[in-house]
Formats: structure tokens, sequence, C-alpha cells
């Protein structure tokens, strides 16, 4: 068995944001090479883990720790080593509007004021056929580009420093159904070559289906629920009847009853 430390690893986890608590005393483990799906009802706090596992939240109690380390702590050095280890798309893309296509990949390279310009560009052209992208792309803005060019490119992005672990908000959003069996199709084959660890946000029953080995459900302030998808559809809980068993769960997890 690998001795490897759990990719992601969150104990005890607790957080408040306006007076209310989110999270109760919440716990999560996810190995290398998983794809999990973190689900839950509107305001379960999806988005808000997904924050607190990239250090853009801090957990009111507890503790995230990524590759068996913590998020802070140690010094600059090492936490900007840690960071360099994760990719992350964020719902809406959230490219830079005032660079082009080009820009926006070699961003996390640039920051890294270790490449010169030639291998800059070098990396930035193969993260754009990684998605599947032209490499005319390269100098469009993104204002120029359609919904799903916008996911395509936030993905290259994210892929720049070659990471072990992408983290994914609402991947799909936005996205009509022919776009969003696309994008899933890339987001599994690239996870597959290269051995990705993948956590991502959805209320997207069809990406569930297409990219998860594992779900965690959030509700009652803390993972209810971890386990493989047939296992998670066992459980007798409202939001686990009323996702997984609606006539659109039924036939989107059909391959699993």
């Amino acid at each position: 068995m690998s001795s490897d430390p759990p990719v992601v690893s969150i104990r005890d986890l607790s957080t408040r944001l306006g007076g209310r608590w989110i999270h109760r005393h919440l716990d999560l483990e996810i190995k290398r090479g998983e794809r999990v799906a973190l689900v839950g009802d509107s305001g379960s706090g999806k988005t808000t883990l997904l924050r607190q596992m990239i250090g853009l939240l801090t957990p009111t109690e507890g503790e995230v720790r990524l590759f068996g380390e913590p998020l802070f702590g140690g010094g600059v050095a090492r936490e900007r080593a840690l960071r360099q280890r994760f990719g992350v798309l964020f719902q809406q893309g959230a490219l830079f509007s005032a660079f082009d296509v080009f820009a926006n990949i070699a961003f996390p390279l640039r920051e890294l004021k270790t490449l010169d310009e030639a291998v800059i560009r070098d990396l930035v052209m193969l993260k754009l056929e990684m998605v599947e992208l032209p490499a005319h792309a390269a100098h469009l803005m993104p204002a120029q580009l359609s919904g799903g060019m916008i996911k395509r490119v936030a993905l290259a992005r994210a892929l720049s420093l070659e990471p072990e672990l992408l983290l994914l908000d609402e991947p799909t959003a936005g996205l009509d159904p022919d776009l969003s069996e696309a994008f899933e199709r890339l987001i599994r084959s690239l996870c597959e070559r290269l051995g990705l660890t993948v956590v991502f946000v959805t209320h997207d029953l069809d990406t569930v289906a297409a990219l998860a080995s594992r779900v965690a459900v959030l509700a009652e302030q803390r993972i209810l629920a971890y386990g493989a998808i047939d296992e998670i559809m066992r459980i007798d809980h409202p939001f686990v009847h009323n996702f997984f068993h609606s006539t659109r769960g039924r036939h989107a997890f059909a391959a699993f009853r």
C-alpha cells in the first residue's frame, strides 16, 4: 500500500460566517487519484469549503492540510511551493479581462520568475492544445470568447504549473448540455492522462455521474456521507432522495442502480 499522505485532509473544521455556523466539526480525507464531487443544498457551504482548501478563506476552527502539509505557516517560500501543487478553475473562469488568452495562461508561469519567454510560449501553446483550443485562440481577448472557450482557457491556466490537485467550482455552470458533455469528457481525459486528484463543487447531476469516483454530501453542517455513488444512493436522507432519486437523477445515475 502507498504511504503517501492524503492529498486533502480536513480535521474538525468549523466555519462561522455572518453570525451563523456553516460547518461544525467537519472531517474529510481525499486520497491521490480520486475525483470527488462536493454536493449539497444551496447554502450548505460547498464553495466555502472549496475556498478553504486553497486558502482563500480561513476556518474558524480546525485544520486543512494538502499533501500532508498545513496550508499556512512555515514561511512564504513553503506556502508558495505548496500552492504550486494545485490549480483552480473558478465558476465564471475569472480570466483577466485586460489580458489576451496567451497572457492569461502565462500569468502563473511568469509569476515564478524562473522561466524565459521562449519556454513560457511553448508551455502556453501546449496547454492550449491540451484543452483542445486552436493556436490562434492565444491572441483573442476574453470578451471575444464563447462560454465554452472561457472554461477551456481557465482550465488551461489552472493546469499551467502542472498541478497534482485540481479544484473546480461548478465546472459546467452556464454551458448548454452538448458543451457540458464535451467539457466533462475533456476533464476526465486530462485527469486520467495526468494522474490528477480532483475536487469539484457541482449541483449538476450529469457532471457528478460523468466525473465523480466518490461523492461527499454536505448537510447538517458536516460531511453527512462520503463514498462511491452507488453507496451514497442507498442512504436514507431527504437531500440524497431529492438529488439522486429525482426523475433527472434516476436518468443520470441509471448505471449505478
